[in-house]
């Protein structure tokens, strides 16, 4: 990456994860949806996959009246540059859940996220989180 790309996207990853965490501190489907591009790609913890606004902001909603609060931190991020403002970061994410039972709970996923600028914001357009495989995914 040229010499002022590395700062560039390690703001873009850390405005992105302090935007994640504000509107997920009362888990706001609505907020949490806005962080994306109307175009986004979303495969999160559920089966399937969502593209577009209204089917992320339906994932997120879907988790009503099982999350209260969430926090996530963004760990071991390998950030490079796909284009002009436009960054990919693979590694981690570290989730801390308070559940609507009052239960506190956390995990660990793998991450890929891809990252524009979009009217002078950083907005998410591909998003993909999934658990670390056991074993190698090859049939034995």
């Amino acid at each position: 990456m040229p010499e002022n790309r590395p700062a560039q996207a390690n703001e873009a990853l850390r405005t992105i994860e302090r935007e994640w965490n504000a509107a997920a501190q009362n888990w706001d489907a609505d907020k949490l949806a806005a962080i994306y591009t109307p175009d986004a790609v979303f495969y999160g913890g559920r089966p399937g996959i969502s593209v577009g606004t209204a089917e992320i902001r339906a994932y997120f909603a879907s988790y009503r009246g099982i999350l209260k609060s969430t926090t996530m931190a963004l760990v071991e991020q390998h950030l490079r540059e796909l284009g002009p403002e436009t960054f990919v970061a693979q590694g981690y994410v570290d989730f801390k859940f308070l559940l609507e039972s009052g239960k506190h709970t956390a995990t660990t996923l793998r991450t890929t996220l891809t990252i524009v600028r979009r009217d002078n914001k950083w907005k998410v357009i591909q998003h993909h989180f999934s658990t670390t495989p056991e074993t190698i995914p090859v049939p034995q």
